[in-house]
């Protein structure tokens, strides 16, 4: 029993977070932007900081008693900066969305504009989809993919855009693009037209971090707003990176305290303390390294089965397969009979999909959960092989029961680990 707290005195929570933590040992999680956290990352989020009010920042705070929460903020947002080469850091959001809503806020009045990349072409719905409130507020143009067989982006006609748009922000990032971005071109593009050049590194700051990825900072870039979990193996949370400017760090500053959140969670930034500095492990490059290896080992045995790829394959954490074009089964089907067998996934709409976006065509899966388990290539590819059996073989019982056995194995010999350094 790991909560005998909550055991002795709400049984139903107890029993959904046993269940939930069964699932987690017995399965391999390949949703990409969900990672595993250390168990010293799990003690700063139940610490006692989760009963302290600290609006402000250290050194500035509009109550009492923080001497504590000073130094544990602080802590996070020096490593942050060593991490990411960069001047200042603002570890208080809660999550991505909110960092990019405050960066917004920080940078825009309303009515002006944002160049960023389509959510059919890999964007996210923070980077202007019309379902967002953001889009009351302010004007979003996209960018989209030259070619869906490579990923290319057509930086030309991002570069028209921009001239004949003349947005105050031009933002790089996805959640679904397996390609590197040319940040040269994006930051050049940004300067011509006066725009501040933001990257919404979410998805790859752990690749960032670990040096195998480009650092959008090196070639110019402004701001980088980022969430703290998925590559980067954190608490949930979201943070605000500005390279240089320390007037834009003070919009930043001012726009996610008072302008956007209340209270900071401290018990979350001690969180976020933690993981940085476990980030900075040297073993972190190591693992940022293998997240890749284990990618292409992946992509190898889809295109080896004829497995449609967006942009042709990955240069990063995540794949996206066509998998209803290829195989015949639906986004949201494919993510169905994986979960049977085990394999936690997502279903994820494809570059000019013709389905709803609730059963796309595609599924979206990446390593950097099972990499935390230890897994190499060897078994990345198994994992590969796998998913294509169960999809092929989806109303089989008997092919999915033995799967699943073969999963359980695997998951098993591969234990979640409690510490990374």
């Amino acid at each position: 029993m790991n909560y005998p707290f909550i055991e002795n005195q709400d049984k139903e929570v107890a029993d959904a977070l046993e269940g939930e933590e069964k699932r987690e040992e017995e399965g391999l999680e390949l949703i990409p932007s969900e990672n595993y956290v250390s168990r010293a990352v799990r003690e700063a989020m139940g610490s006692v900081l989760t009963n302290k009010y600290s609006e402000g920042y250290p050194g500035a705070r509009y109550y009492g008693g923080q001497l504590y929460t000073d130094v544990v903020e602080n802590i996070a947002r020096e490593r942050a900066k060593q991490l990411f080469n960069c001047k200042f850091a603002n570890v208080q959001p809660l999550s991505g969305a909110p960092a990019n809503v405050a960066m917004y806020f920080a940078l825009l009045q309303p009515g002006d504009t944002v160049l960023g990349m389509d959510l059919s072409h890999g964007g996210h719905l923070t980077h202007g989809h019309p379902v967002t409130y953001l889009t009351k507020i302010f004007k979003f143009v996209r960018y989209k993919m030259k070619d869906t067989t490579t990923g290319e982006i057509d930086y030309d006609e991002m570069r028209k855009v921009a001239i004949q748009e003349k947005p105050k922000i031009v933002l790089a990032g996805y959640s679904a693009y397996s390609r590197e971005l040319n940040y040269d071109a994006i930051s050049s593009i940004a300067k011509e037209v006066g725009a501040v050049s933001v990257m919404d590194a979410a998805h790859i700051a752990g690749l960032i971090a670990g040096k195998v990825a480009q650092n959008p900072f090196d070639h110019g870039f402004d701001i980088v707003t980022t969430t703290t979990h998925k590559t980067l193996r954190g608490p949930r949370g979201g943070m605000i990176l500005t390279r240089e400017s320390e007037e834009i760090a003070k919009k930043i500053d001012k726009a996610v305290f008072p302008g956007f959140q209340g209270g900071p969670h401290m018990h979350q930034i001690a969180g976020k303390a933690v993981a940085f500095g476990e980030a900075l492990h040297p073993s972190f490059k190591n693992y940022a390294a293998q997240i890749l290896k284990n990618a292409k080992a992946m992509e190898a045995v889809f295109a080896k089965e004829n497995v449609r790829m967006i942009g042709g394959g990955t240069s990063n954490h995540l794949i996206l397969a066509d998998v209803f074009g290829s195989l015949g089964v639906s986004g949201k089907e494919a993510e169905t009979v994986l979960d049977e067998v085990g394999i936690t996934l997502n279903k994820n709409a494809i570059a000019d999909d013709t389905r709803s976006p609730m059963d796309p065509s595609g599924i979206r899966f990446g390593t950097p959960a099972i990499t935390t388990r230890k897994f190499t290539e060897k078994e990345c590819s198994r994992v590969a092989e796998l998913m294509i059996e169960t999809l092929r073989n989806k109303d089989s019982k008997e092919i999915k029961n033995r799967i699943r056995e073969e999963i359980r194995s695997l998951a098993k010999a591969f234990p979640i680990p409690e510490s990374f350094v």
